[in-house]
């Protein structure tokens, strides 16, 4: 296989894993609320949507190792904490949001069956799947990814062109920044830098690349994905605000529908709904699977391990899944608010010049963003640990906090601050060499 067309499938490959069906609801309803604004939510979308987790594979074609290299400049310690935190993460809510992204498009609008019921029937299914690893998952994907991208460029496609009212204004004060958080909930970021190593794996099994093609093909497999994101994602949020000023829904699930009704009739959004369901499934097999691998690593290859987490997984999918999207997306932001951050700043300092990035900055930084992520946290979980005025009085001195970003800032300043003392210490080390 040449280099070219292996650049090509890894690229459909890293498509196929980041664009779960969850990432299906959030554009279309970001663009209904931006309206006018759609644009800018748009480039904010692409930021923690897209340009973030294609950078997490660009890391991980640098380092070529596992998760837990992303975090080892901090410590071993902190790697493995983070590690678990992710995968925690991952099980508890999205897995679960695919049982309820399947029920809400492709069994409620059909069939008389309780969620709690679906849920209990997804996850059993999940867990054969996670237990046995059946290859029928990697067949399905195969051709599933190319069936839901062209149905929905046709759905983009007919619906940009049918006739519309005015774009309604803007819900957003700040469309950019809503944009970017609203990203988070793809949680694309996590998923980088979760399945980044499995491409990286992939690539060593072949035995035929060194280690600076491989880090060039990954980079280009990344760079060729992002580019097929973003179409979709920049679409999908037109597409949303173009239909703005026509209809009225309060609901992300309810938008898609109706959009898909508009342009493909009920037959073919019966159709998309099913493609949507199969995607939901093997997306939940996956994150199951992998954070049983994880934790069978974790207790020196220990089956019993992997079939209790395996179980746990399915078990916290059914309680979780039961529940509407718009709920687990609502329960989902403190924890983004508190670990994508984190993620963040590990990836961009995964893609940096090994000079910026020594553990001093990996470790300085990394505790600037754990710190004033706390304030975001805590007003996002509604904690009364601190006194409300309190709180309020310390976001208020913390630039950004209002838009919820406000590690951002602390983050630079110590990034620079540290590589500066960085740099004061190597000079003076080297002169004292000198004069030795």
């Amino acid at each position: 296989m040449t280099q070219r067309k292996q650049i090509v499938i890894t690229a459909f490959a890293l498509f196929s894993l980041f664009f779960g069906a969850g990432n299906l609801i959030l554009p279309p309803y970001l663009g209904y609320n931006a309206g006018s604004g759609w644009f800018w939510v748009a480039i904010g979308f692409a930021i923690s949507a897209v340009i973030i987790p294609i950078m997490a594979i660009y890391g991980h074609a640098r380092l070529q190792g596992t998760m837990l290299d992303f975090a080892n400049k901090v410590s071993p310690w902190f790697a493995m904490v983070y590690s678990v935190l992710v995968y925690a993460i991952s099980v508890s809510l999205p897995s679960p949001r695919t049982a309820s992204m399947a029920y809400e498009m492709a069994i409620e609008p059909y069939f008389e069956l309780s969620s709690l019921w679906l849920s209990i029937i997804y996850f059993s299914l999940v867990l054969v799947f996670v237990l046995n690893r059946n290859k029928i998952l990697s067949i399905i994907g195969k051709y599933l990814t190319p069936m839901i991208i062209i149905i929905l460029l046709l759905v983009i496609i007919l619906g940009l062109f049918t006739d519309t009212e005015a774009l309604r204004s803007s819900m957003f004060d700040n469309t950019l920044v809503s944009g970017i958080l609203e990203g988070y909930q793809t949680f694309d970021a996590i998923g980088g830098v979760v399945v980044g190593g499995v491409i990286v794996i992939s690539f060593s099994l072949q035995g035929k690349y060194q280690y600076d093609d491989r880090r060039r093909m990954i980079a280009k497999s990344g760079l060729l994905a992002g580019m097929g994101l973003f179409i979709i994602y920049a679409g999908l949020i037109a597409l949303g605000a173009w239909q703005s000023g026509s209809i009225q829904v309060d609901d992300r699930t309810e938008l898609l529908l109706l959009l898909c009704t508009t342009s493909l009739g009920d037959i073919g959004t019966a159709f998309l709904a099913v493609l949507v369901a199969l995607a939901c499934f093997t997306t939940a097999v996956g994150i199951v699977t992998g954070t049983a691998d994880f934790v069978k690593g974790v207790f020196k290859d220990s089956q019993k391990a992997y079939i209790i987490t395996a179980l746990a997984g399915c078990v916290i999918g059914v309680l979780v899944g039961q529940h509407t999207v718009g709920y687990i997306i609502d329960v989902a932001i403190p924890a983004l608010m508190f670990i994508y951050p984190i993620t963040i700043v590990l990836i961009i300092l995964s893609v940096l010049p090994d000079r910026y990035t020594s553990s001093l900055v990996y470790r300085a930084t990394v505790i600037a963003t754990v710190i004033f992520s706390i304030p975001d946290f805590a007003a996002t979980l509604n904690l009364q640990l601190i006194p409300q005025p309190v709180m309020e009085s310390i976001r208020m001195y913390i630039p950004l906090s209002n838009d919820h970003m406000g590690w951002l800032l602390p983050f630079l300043i110590v990034f620079i601050l540290s590589n500066l003392y960085g740099i004061s210490n190597r000079k003076s080390n080297d002169i004292e060499k000198r004069n030795e």
